[in-house]
């Protein structure tokens, strides 16, 4: 059981207890951590809290998109959007998560979706148009970051709508079309903040 008492769920199907998908390859789920969150620093030091966020994904071989401070159900959040190698085979998956962290425990909203055959391409495109010196850049969140997936401009979302079925932008749509209809159980939303 999570504190997320409801969603909407319009397009997915069940697959069990907590996930569903979509027909797109979307999987969406939910999570709830009866312990104190996993995040580098509290809302409350947003530079800290995305430096450390932006190291820990390329520390464990991914990238981190961005990470945004906003709010779910009127609760304190982050919302995060990572891109990890697939675990088998080229290409990469792309994971869009909002933690809503308490003082002892957390609940997570997740949306992933996996590049299909053709990989690549929304990059090779975004590259053609910006050039290749204009296309990779130190992080905005941790300059000097090295190791897991490069940052670079053709993740942004102004190219969202020349890609309407790459998955990072399936993910970012699903995200903000669903965050805004969740609702948390009252006894989870009254727990004391989360501080480092």
């Amino acid at each position: 059981m999570t504190p997320i008492t409801g969603l909407d769920l319009t397009g997915f199907t069940a697959r069990e207890p907590g996930v569903w998908t979509d027909e797109r390859g979307l999987v969406l789920s939910v999570h709830f951590f009866p312990l104190v969150p996993d995040l580098p620093a509290s809302l409350e030091d947003p530079d800290r809290l995305r430096s450390g966020l932006a190291r820990g994904a390329a520390g464990a071989g991914g990238g981190l998109i961005e990470a945004v401070l906003g709010a779910v159900d009127g609760v304190p959040a982050v919302r995060q959007l990572i891109k990890v190698p697939r675990p088998n085979g080229h290409g990469q998956v792309f994971l869009g998560s909002w933690t809503v962290p308490r003082a002892g425990c957390s609940t997570v909203l997740k949306v992933q979706a996996a590049e299909g055959a053709t990989t690549g391409m929304r990059e090779a495109m975004v590259m053609a148009q910006v050039g290749p010196a204009g296309y990779f850049r130190q992080h905005p969140y941790a300059p000097g970051l090295s190791g897991g997936l490069p940052y670079h401009v053709g993740d942004h979302e102004q190219w969202d709508p020349q890609f309407p079925d790459h998955p990072l932008t399936l993910v970012r749509e699903a995200l903000e079309r669903i965050t805004p209809t969740v609702t948390l159980d009252d006894r989870f939303k009254v727990l004391p903040p989360f501080r480092t």
